[in-house]
């Protein structure tokens, strides 16, 4: 039963990361559906992070009260229903609004699904279901950026998000039947919100959690700033349509998918601060490479050496955070965790929208240039965090 649960919670997972990636690629052709400036459409992408991220702060105090299972039914039920709404919106502000409330409604999924897993699991025993949830969020973020760009000119991007929603609802239905049924009762814990503020306050005061949640804060706006317009970048830059931009960000999220757990490993045996550093040193090269005139071959590598640097970065980051929380705050500190980089992806997104008045080259080589720096003074922040 445990496994067939934990099938269902990837499954979730990952539909919620494919839908989240799949967006971005898509906006020069929502662009021109409903006649709107490129950056105008990209409010899709902040709107869904940053309400994303706020109402996860919530979301982890209510689970507390009325139970995790609730939660994660309650959320997968209003991601079923937005999703398919959305496929009907007649105007980008209508589209803007239905990721707004999808944001607000499909955040208590995945955190919920983590959270399950350790309910249903010894500590001893997570590591394997973790890995294999994580995978799934990774395989649902490469496969959302790239498969939905590639179908969208064959099935329309309407069917993509009405296709979604079936997906979603067939998987809640078994959902009902198990992950509902057969999870552990939860313990009522009656945490006020001056209690909660309390909690942040004192994740933050430390100057080990202020520095690392600065970091994964940051983490956020770059991966964010730089992956929500690479279908414009390509379609601009080398000229390809739908089809092409797919295959040229298949390698996003790669990575991840492919050696998550090897990255795991190398920082259990060699510590995170070397791992930490060269991931936001490789990003920042990769960034500064799409200035150049290369071959889209060249630029299609260097947007999976970009999705290498977060792979090799943010899991390590949560890894110190867990640390940070302990046991008391473990679920407190994630929460914050999730907040401070989703509410990143969101900035991220709008700031370099905001910065490509200025042009591409000139927005990525001003985050290429702070990522060089983010990546030095990590050297001396994060160079405790040895084995």
């Amino acid at each position: 039963m445990k496994s067939r649960i934990l099938w269902l919670l990837a499954g979730s997972s990952a539909i919620i990361f494919f839908q989240a990636y799949m967006i971005a690629p898509l906006i020069p052709k929502l662009s021109d559906v409903f006649g709107v400036p490129e950056q105008q459409i990209g409010l899709v992408v902040p709107t869904y992070m940053i309400a994303y991220g706020i109402s996860i702060l919530f979301y982890g105090v209510l689970s507390d009260r009325i139970g995790k299972s609730r939660i994660m039914l309650f959320s997968l039920i209003a991601f079923v229903l937005l999703t398919g709404l959305t496929a009907f919106v007649q105007s980008s502000s209508q589209l803007i609004l239905l990721r707004l409330l999808t944001g607000l409604g499909a955040s208590g999924v995945v955190p919920m699904a983590l959270a399950l897993v350790g309910d249903l699991y010894e500590p001893h025993e997570r590591g394997k279901p973790l890995g294999f949830l994580f995978a799934a969020m990774e395989g649902g973020m490469a496969l959302g950026s790239t498969a939905g760009v590639m179908l969208e000119p064959y099935i329309g991007w309407r069917m993509l998000f009405l296709g979604i929603a079936l997906i979603a609802a067939i998987i809640l239905l078994f959902q009902w039947g198990s992950v509902y049924k057969t999870t552990p009762k939860h313990e009522v814990i009656k945490s006020s919100v001056s209690q909660m503020l309390s909690g942040f306050y004192k994740l933050l005061s430390s100057s080990r959690g202020l520095k690392t949640y600065s970091f994964v804060f940051w983490n956020g706006i770059f991966h964010s700033g730089i992956y929500t317009w690479l279908g414009l970048y390509f379609s601009q830059k080398y000229e390809l349509d739908e089809f092409g931009i797919g295959l040229a960000i298949l390698g996003y999220g790669l990575p991840g998918f492919l050696f998550g757990s090897l990255i795991g490993r190398a920082a259990d045996k060699w510590g995170r601060f070397l791992i930490i550093v060269t991931g936001l040193g490789i990003a920042a090269v990769a960034t500064a490479l799409l200035v150049t005139d290369h071959s889209v071959i060249i630029a299609a590598l260097a947007v999976t050496a970009i999705s290498l640097g977060y792979d090799l970065t943010q899991p390590l980051f949560a890894g110190i955070v867990t640390e940070i929380g302990g046991k008391k705050q473990g679920g407190q500190a994630m929460g914050l965790n999730v907040f401070a980089l989703f509410t990143g992806f969101g900035i991220g997104s709008l700031l370099f929208g905001e910065m490509l008045r200025l042009g591409f080259d000139a927005a990525l080589i001003i985050f290429a240039s702070i990522q060089i720096f983010a990546t030095l003074i990590a050297i001396p922040i994060f160079r405790k965090e040895r084995k």
